[in-house]
């Protein structure tokens, strides 16, 4: 029963979510984020008018931004309503890419810049290392694929033979856990503070 529910909250984000004294539990953060391997097996990067609050694209398909708001959601966290919150508070702090005037709440907290410049603003940042001791199972890194292309995911509990993190994302085939936090640039690093 508690896997139905679990796949429940992750997959169709029908937890009621707050982020109010947020508290995240990095074994279950984890375990969320790695529930999602074989389930969402696509990749779609489309504009989709999703239901808000707590909104999602079919669980079979989605961004890596998607991999980071579900495993939220089962610590009862939607980014999708704590950053549209954020972004009518304080919009001209977040980047503009996009050329939009005012918050979407169908795609902003699927934007990898948004959710970085949302932890940095939250106080989840932290400095970006080279050495994998640094990185935490239940860490978020996001990384510069190439060019503008920007890429986020989890940091897993389990590692590679020579000690290194794997990350849970999906870069284009699905949710994944893989040897891949090394891979590209990291250009943010974040743990949420209970």
């Amino acid at each position: 029963m508690h896997k139905i529910l679990l796949a429940l909250i992750c997959c169709w984000g029908i937890a009621i979510c707050h982020a109010e004294g947020w508290s995240v539990d990095s074994a279950k953060l984890t375990g969320s984020a790695r529930f999602q391997v074989g389930v969402t097996t696509g990749y779609d990067p489309e504009y989709r008018v999703i239901v808000y609050p707590n909104g999602d694209v079919p669980k079979e398909t989605g961004v890596c931004s998607d991999v980071v708001i579900r495993a939220l959601r089962v610590q009862k966290i939607d980014l999708q309503k704590e950053i549209h919150e954020d972004m009518l508070r304080s919009f001209t702090k977040y980047p503009s890419n996009w050329g939009l005037s005012h918050p979407d709440t169908n795609i902003d907290h699927r934007r990898v810049p948004n959710l970085m410049t949302f932890f940095k603003r939250k106080g989840f940042e932290l400095p970006i290392s080279t050495k994998a001791e640094d990185y935490q199972p239940g860490d978020i890194v996001a990384w510069n694929l190439w060019g503008s292309i920007t890429h986020i995911g989890i940091v897993s509990d389990k590692k590679d033979a020579k000690g290194v993190p794997l990350v849970i994302h999906n870069i284009g085939r699905g949710a994944q856990e893989e040897d891949a936090l090394f891979q590209f640039k990291i250009i943010g690093h974040y743990r949420i503070k209970s």
